[in-house]
């Protein structure tokens, strides 16, 4: 009897059927065929087909399992990283969702057992980070695409920025709320004298306001008075020496100050160790590993400086342009003798020549060649200085 016509009646009872999930054991993962109950499947069994599959299953079986565990495990770890990304989750929900799939691979075909032993083969490798709960097994995606990893670095980079802004920040509103208390404690507190009045029948008045105006001996009065305080504090205060000091001395302003601590920066002409050390024309070496062998611990030239921490690079030995991060590169030390460019500290952006190299406390000793302090010998961490192209 031929095989029913796909818009038949039978035909389309037999799809209907089919669809959704059935017993996993009536299931021949070698064929990649569901049978609906047991007499399809011993029908299966005996079939032509699937004695061919026996036998090609039979010469390798090994290479039939790797098969089925690659697939089974490709396809597991690529729903948890696009349905879960690196939340925790419960195994078991996981492989809820997986086997949803009607066309999914059978745990029976791989070489795991149970959903257990597949945790923690995960966990083993790499794949995921996974914990045991009295719930049961819980797994955690680890994300490696090199992408985010940089994304990772940038937004951490970005975020000690600010803090080390806002630090700055504080720390010079500290400085300056100290100076103000610093300035009133200084002052003098004032002093409060008696009000006598010389005569009894003269009226005391005060001119508070600068337009107004008093008439008769009211505004005499009020000059009297004014001058007998004058003289009065002046007799009770026994500070001879501080008094001019304190005429003779202004208060100075905020801006003031600021403009003071500014020029005693630049007297010092010492700038502080900065996080960015990157500078054109200096001779770097390749630290990173993800390029390959081809450029890991080679040399280069930086040829171009962009946002403080990104660099241009041109390889000495292939001639490569390549774009890498600061954390990817070092310093290069050259042999006595040879010129090089302090990069970060006290000599910043000053060129100097390498004396000699002391490697018990992890410096070398530089003759500066510019600047105002030529002629000077200095002794800088390796980290600070690099070789000059």
């Amino acid at each position: 009897m031929g095989k029913a016509d796909f818009l038949s009646p039978k035909a389309i009872s037999n799809r209907i059927k089919s669809k959704g999930l059935q017993k996993l054991r009536w299931y021949c993962q070698m064929c990649q065929k569901q049978c609906r109950d047991e007499n399809g499947f011993k029908c299966h069994c005996m079939s032509e087909s699937h004695q061919r599959q026996l036998l090609l299953a039979s010469e390798c079986p090994r290479r039939f399992l790797d098969f089925f565990s690659n697939e089974f495990k490709s396809g597991f770890v690529e729903l948890l990283r696009r349905r879960f990304g690196t939340k925790r989750v419960h195994n078991n929900i996981v492989y809820n969702e997986y086997i949803s799939d009607r066309e999914h691979i059978h745990m029976n075909a791989t070489r795991w057992e149970t959903l257990t032993d597949f945790t923690k083969w995960l966990g083993r490798q790499g794949l995921c980070k996974v914990d045991e709960t009295p719930k049961g097994w819980y797994i955690q995606y680890i994300d490696r695409d090199p992408e985010t990893i940089r994304r990772q670095e940038e937004l951490a980079r970005r975020k000690k920025h600010e803090l080390d802004d806002e630090e700055r920040s504080a720390k010079f509103i500290e400085e300056q709320v100290r100076r103000g208390r610093g300035d009133k404690d200084e002052e003098e507190d004032p002093v409060y004298t008696e009000l006598k009045r010389e005569n009894e029948e003269e009226k005391v008045a005060f001119n508070l306001g600068a337009g107004a105006s008093l008439a008769g001996p009211s505004t005499s009065s009020s000059l009297l008075a004014s001058s007998a305080l004058a003289k009065a504090s002046s007799a009770k205060r026994k500070e001879p020496s501080s008094a001019p000091d304190s005429r003779d001395k202004k208060r100075k302003s905020a801006l003031e100050q600021i403009i003071e601590m500014e020029e005693r920066k630049k007297q010092q002409q010492q700038p502080v160790k900065t996080d960015h050390w990157l500078q054109p024309n200096i001779v770097v070496k390749v630290v990173t590993k993800r390029l390959g062998e081809k450029y890991h611990k080679k040399k280069a030239v930086v040829m171009e400086v962009r946002e403080k921490f990104t660099a241009v690079v041109k390889m000495i030995d292939s001639g490569d342009k390549l774009k890498l991060d600061q954390n990817h590169v070092e310093t290069v030390i050259p042999a006595p003798g040879k010129r090089v460019l302090i990069v970060n500290g006290s000599y910043r952006d000053t060129e100097a020549v390498l004396e000699g190299i002391d490697e018990k406390n992890f410096c070398a000793s530089l003759t500066l060649d510019s600047g105002p302090q030529k002629g000077k010998q200095v002794d800088v961490a390796y980290e600070n200085f690099s070789k000059l192209a």
